[in-house]
């Protein structure tokens, strides 16, 4: 260390080495903005800033030795040999280049370490080849020892400049760099000068192409103003050309500039797109790649949808418009590429997700009816069939209920599998809506192939659908309507088919069914009912007649049941087995049943005496929330008194929301309000019922009473339920009552209450059911 310091102070001159180090500084900090931008760029871009920051490095380092040695003084006239001062710069650029691309190659600790000891290595052979290059009446000899720890010394103070440069941040990292460098190259130069002997010897040959001190010192302080341009210029590409170049790469569109027909300049953006690179892009025709006409490009051209042939063959959408711009001093154009492949693919996205359904992917009602419109023009021209199917599944609604949707939706995509597998090419399955699905079979022989297909089906089914195993297993049912036989359109067609599929249910489930003539006119017969049935309460078409409940105990009516009747103008008297099926479908039972409530509370009001009314409510009722407050405010209008009213209700009224339709109950019961259980017997769960609700009365089915006087079993039947009765100590009431021998049977049996035209039809008014004893007389 003495040894060097003295060298410095004994044979240097001192302002030459300020002169020096201020050139490495200016060197150094040079090197360091040029490494930042580098570490800023992309790879490609990347390469370019690393040969700047390279050359600015490597002249720095060169100029910082020849102007220290151009302060050292020694005892003989030197002068520098050409070849071996050019070939150290060269050394020193290199060195710089090689150690700042391994910095980056990696990316981490090790690789900016090893870069670092790269650039000392570099700096080592431009100071020896640069030793070489002395031109003096001396022999030159090194202290080797010396030489090897002036290089060790400069690899740590430029590793540690090179890893200070990535792990400090903001400027500290450049001014570090900088000043840690800086110390790398003056203590390897000065290490290595305090090695080196100079021994004069006489008879030397003189230099025969050399470099004077003062021409070497010129060289060297413009050596270094361009070191200092360099830097300056590094930061004004910095801040202000490549940002524009940046800015354009920043654009989300390709651009490319053309000149005379050809790309002088394009950005990242297109490279991106296109997946060729700037070597093949520049100097190319537009053309060659874009199906665009530019003679018919214009700047007020509207953007023109075309293609861009991709490097590896693919064929990309775009969108492109021209625009004229001054560049780089000439007028040129810039052509603007805008990728639609996403577009296309949203787009393409948003069509399918409107024409499929979103859980199974099946195509929704709205391609259906398109496909089966397509498919009818297509029978039409080559006289063919089509058959269309419509299909349900039975148990699904209950399965859903109890296991939850996420499993309906499981079993809504198995069964879209099944009917995927089952239809053939060119078949059409489609979701119409929660269980609903429908096929298209075009152009087969029909009904045929239709039939054929409803096997494959229904085996499927029973395949993967085993309900004897498998809780949430379904079944299916359809109906199938033909093209042209049952229907000239698709919405005909479509109509009949689902009045197929009504019928397929009705019979059992499970199965198919086609359409036929006679189905068409019961259904249309069925919706002029049900439309007609709509208007029967402002028409005055609806009545009630009262039939009488005969008291064994009193021997005498005690209350009376309101029969709903509608005497349709056209069709006459209309059965109450007709149309009350259809009212509950249609959904008009509800109005008709209160209407029903409304009128019986005010008839029952206006009798002589207080004998009880029946009416019975249908099950569709209990699914109305204010069913209650509905009967409260009817019993306030008429002022009929509660206990007097009789709620018939079927073991189906149970059967739905049970835990609401018994609260319902319950909170009519103390009311005051008499609850009876109609046609027991009939239904699956009666003593669970019988438990659920504390019933006043039940009534047995006619059905039974029908069978008394030649089924043994009927009479056993109606025995077991009047002893149940007698054990929850609620009275028996047993309908149908039409002969003396019934009405022998069901007294001997122990019933409390018979009902029947054997006491009396319907149709008589309640005030002529009685003679002036109070007895009963009996109707034929």
């Amino acid at each position: 260390m003495f040894s060097v310091i003295a060298c410095i102070r004994d044979n240097h001159d001192f302002r030459l080495i300020f002169v020096a180090a201020f050139i490495c500084l200016i060197g150094s900090l040079a090197t360091m903005l040029l490494f930042a931008r580098a570490q800023e760029c992309r790879s490609h871009q990347r390469r370019y800033w690393i040969a700047a920051a390279a050359f600015a490095s490597g002249v720095g380092i060169w100029a910082t030795h020849f102007i220290a040695m151009l302060a050292y003084e020694g005892s003989l006239p030197i002068s520098y040999a050409l070849s071996p001062t050019v070939l150290s710069v060269i050394f020193a650029v290199l060195g710089s280049w090689l150690a700042i691309a391994v910095a980056f190659e990696w990316d981490n600790a090790f690789s900016f370490g090893l870069g670092g000891v790269l650039m000392a290595l570099g700096i080592a052979a431009m100071h020896f080849t640069g030793m070489q290059a002395i031109e003096a009446m001396a022999t030159l000899t090194y202290n080797l020892p010396r030489m090897v720890v002036s290089v060790l010394v400069g690899a740590g103070f430029a590793a540690m400049a090179f890893l200070a440069f990535r792990r400090v941040s903001g400027g500290r990292r450049i001014l570090g760099g900088a000043f840690l460098l800086l110390l790398a190259i003056c203590s390897l130069h000065f290490t290595a000068m305090s090695g080196v002997t100079l021994t004069p010897e006489q008879g030397m040959p003189a230099p025969v192409l050399s470099i004077d001190r003062s021409i070497l010192a010129g060289i060297v302080m413009a050596a270094a103003t361009g070191l200092i341009l360099i830097a300056l210029g590094a930061v004004f590409v910095d801040r202000h050309l490549t940002d524009l170049r940046g800015f354009a790469n920043a654009s989300l569109e390709g651009l490319l500039v053309l000149r005379d027909g050809r790309v002088i300049d394009a950005n990242e953006r297109f490279f991106a797109i296109s997946g060729w690179s700037a070597q093949q892009v520049i100097g190319a025709a537009p053309e060659a790649f874009l199906m665009v006409d530019m003679d018919g490009q214009s700047d007020t051209a509207m953007p023109a949808e075309t293609t861009l042939a991709g490097r590896d063959g693919k064929v990309i959408p775009v969108e492109t418009v021209q625009r004229s711009i001054t560049y780089r001093g000439h007028e040129c154009s810039v052509l603007v590429v805008r990728d639609l492949t996403e577009r296309r693919q949203a787009q393409q996205m948003i069509e399918h997700l409107a024409h499929h359904d979103i859980l199974t992917d099946l195509p929704n009602r709205s391609l259906f009816d398109q496909r089966m419109r397509q498919a009818l023009q297509m029978a039409n021209r080559k006289h063919g069939d089509v058959a269309i199917f419509c299909l349900d599944l039975d148990r699904f609604k209950a399965i859903n209920d109890v296991f939850g949707h996420a499993e309906g939706d499981r079993i809504l995509c198995k069964v879209a599998g099944i009917l995927q597998r089952t239809a053939e090419d060119g078949d059409t399955v489609a979701r119409l809506g929660g269980d609903e699905f429908a096929i298209i079979q075009p152009l087969r022989s029909q009904p045929e192939a239709a039939a054929r297909l409803v096997e494959r089906i229904l085996a499927e089914f029973a395949l993967e659908m085993d309900t004897a195993r498998d809780p949430t297993a379904v079944g299916v049912s359809l109906g199938i309507a033909i093209y042209p036989r049952d229907g000239a359109s698709a919405d005909q067609l479509y109509a009949n088919a689902d009045m197929a599929l009504y019928r397929a249910k009705r019979e059992g489930r499970g199965h198919a069914c086609f359409f036929d003539a006679d189905m068409d006119k019961a259904a249309r017969t069925r919706r002029q009912l049900e439309n007609d049935l709509r208007q029967a309460i402002p028409r005055q078409q609806l009545y009630l007649e009262y039939q009488p409940i005969y008291d064994v105990g009193s021997d005498g009516i005690t209350g009376y049941e309101a029969l709903l009747r509608w005497k349709h103008p056209e069709r006459g008297m209309i059965a109450p087995e007709t149309f009350i099926p259809i009212a509950e479908e249609s959904g008009s039972i509800v109005p008709i049943g209160e209407w029903v409530l409304e009128e019986a509370c005010r008839e029952a009001a206006s009798w002589h005496e207080p004998a009880n009314v029946a009416v019975n409510l249908s099950p569709l009722q209990f699914m109305i929330p204010t069913l209650y407050d509905q009967i409260e405010r009817i019993l306030t209008k008429t002022g009929l008194d509660p206990q007097r009213l009789e709620l018939e209700i079927t073991e189906a009224a149970l059967m739905r929301e049970r835990m609401a339709v018994v609260a319902t109950l319950q909170r009519l019961h103390r009311l005051g309000i008499r609850v009876v259980m109609d046609d027991f017997g009939t239904g699956f769960s009666s003593l669970s019922n019988l438990r659920a609700f504390p019933f006043d009365k039940i009534k047995v089915d006619r059905s039974f009473t029908g069978a008394l006087e030649h089924d043994p079993a009927a009479r056993s039947l109606v025995r077991a339920i009047i002893g149940l009765g007698h054990s929850l100590n609620m009275p028996v009431v047993t309908e149908g009552v039409e002969t003396e021998t019934q009405r022998r049977i069901v007294i001997e049996e122990g019933c409390a209450q018979l009902q029947g035209i054997f006491f009396g039809k319907p149709d008589v008014s309640p005030s002529s059911l009685r003679t002036s004893s109070g007895k009963v007389m009996a109707h034929a």
